[in-house]
């Protein structure tokens, strides 16, 4: 037989109810779950009553309390027995636990502790002593219930930030593929020379750019950009500088000019570097800045008039004398309203090649934590001297891989190429 007796919130006394509002009283007396559950009604307690275990049980399992005073020794199933199938049901809320039993053995009590009782109570049942086991498990039960609450909002807002991130993260893979596609072409053959490009960036998306484009009808300008930072800001900056020196619209590549017949030449690269510089500061207000490196090849005599501003020195291999670091280093791009820049030249000799690179390169640590550097570099170079275009750089990349031993490079990685063949008179028939 069960009963159910209702109870405002507060008792007589005025005290508030906490986390227990729900009693389950557990006994095959009639008599001492009536005088039980009467004294708990005056109290506030919302109390169910239940004349044996299995009974207990199925009220337990259809509308879980908050807290379960049960007898100990009752015919059927006992307190115990009750304690271990309540605990086995893995209820939502946990469910406080109290035995009452005439039992004072410490055996007793710590076979009670092992199947999950929370506290006991020496029958015959004192009636402040049962409220005090009751504020003392309703404390518990109140810092469980904030944790739980605490949790299950950490856990809803890491599904909700889980959720954000996996849309980011998508958004970042087809950031990453359209960066990619900056580089149209990663190579081509201009005949007396060709250029290769090779753009890897650190993370999804990344601050390093390089390009060539025609620079009029005998020159071909090859660039290369490290923007400061990494991520989202970074590559925003890489794709805007992009379209100031395309090669598919003449018209609006910054390092273009028309001349007096309406054909399209180049500017001074010092001109180029000077005019980014204004934009950055003028235009863009970024607090980003970027090295930038741009060389105009003559094809028709091999001299590259070049603009370096913060950028790595240029790497010169040359078939017969290895590899030379050559350069004038510079003011980056963004930095100083007045910065001023030079232009220098070099004179390509048949079969040398020049390369631009990004510092991802010679920053890059190995497993001692010692920086590549210069002649690090210096030595990759020369054991893939070789290989051909395309394939030298994925060389390049490959043995700086092995270097630095580590899932991922801790910078973009960025590198274009010029290789010189000669002019047509220089050329063996």
């Amino acid at each position: 037989m069960t009963t159910m007796m209702s109870a405002p919130q507060t008792g007589p006394s005025g005290r508030r109810l906490g986390a227990i509002h729900r009693v389950l009283v557990v006994d095959d007396s009639r008599a001492q779950r009536l005088l039980l559950a009467s004294s708990l009604t005056r109290q506030g307690f919302s109390v169910a009553e239940a004349a044996s275990g299995d009974e207990a049980y199925e009220i337990a399992k259809a509308d879980p309390p908050d807290l379960i005073l049960s007898d100990w020794m009752m015919p059927g199933m006992d307190g115990l027995a009750l304690c271990r199938r309540i605990r086995a049901l893995g209820a939502e809320r946990y469910i406080y636990f109290i035995l009452m039993t005439s039992k004072t053995e410490k055996g007793a009590v710590a076979q009670g502790l092992d199947v999950g009782a929370d506290d006991f109570l020496t029958k015959p049942v004192n009636a402040d002593e049962l409220l005090a086991r009751i504020s003392a498990g309703d404390r518990i039960l109140t810092m469980e219930r904030e944790l739980s609450d605490k949790n299950r909002l950490i856990s809803s807002t890491l599904q909700e930030i889980s959720g954000l991130y996996d849309a980011l993260d998508r958004d970042l893979f087809e950031a990453r593929k359209m960066q990619q596609a900056l580089l149209r072409e990663r190579h081509r053959d201009f005949g007396p020379a060709s250029v290769s490009l090779l753009l890897k960036p650190s993370g999804h998306v990344g601050g390093d750019l390089v390009g060539f484009f025609r620079a009029g009808a005998d020159k071909v300008a090859m660039f290369s950009i490290d923007v400061s930072g990494h991520g989202i800001a970074s590559a925003l900056l890489t794709a805007r500088l992009a379209s100031y020196l395309s090669d598919g619209a003449p018209e609006q590549n910054i390092a273009l000019v028309r001349d007096t017949d309406g054909r399209y030449i180049a500017r001074p690269p010092q001109e180029v570097a000077t005019l980014l510089n204004i934009l950055m500061l003028e235009d863009m207000r970024s607090d980003l800045y970027f090295t930038f490196l741009i060389g105009y090849l003559d094809l028709r005599s091999g001299i590259v008039d070049i603009a370096q501003c913060g950028h790595p020195n240029p790497a010169l291999l040359r078939p017969e004398r290895g590899v030379e670091y050559i350069g004038e280093s510079g003011m980056p791009v963004g930095l100083l309203d007045d910065a001023a820049f030079s232009q220098w030249q070099v004179q390509l000799r048949p079969g040398e090649r020049l390369l631009f690179y990004s510092d991802g390169f010679t920053e890059c640590t190995g497993h001692d934590g010692q920086m590549l550097d210069e002649s690090g570099f210096v030595e990759i170079i020369q054991r893939n001297r070789d290989l051909e275009t395309g394939d030298f750089l994925e060389a390049l990349v490959w043995d700086l891989d092995m270097f630095c031993g580590a899932p991922d490079f801790p910078d973009d990685l960025s590198c274009a190429m010029i290789t010189w063949r000669g002019a047509p008179h220089d050329q063996p028939k």
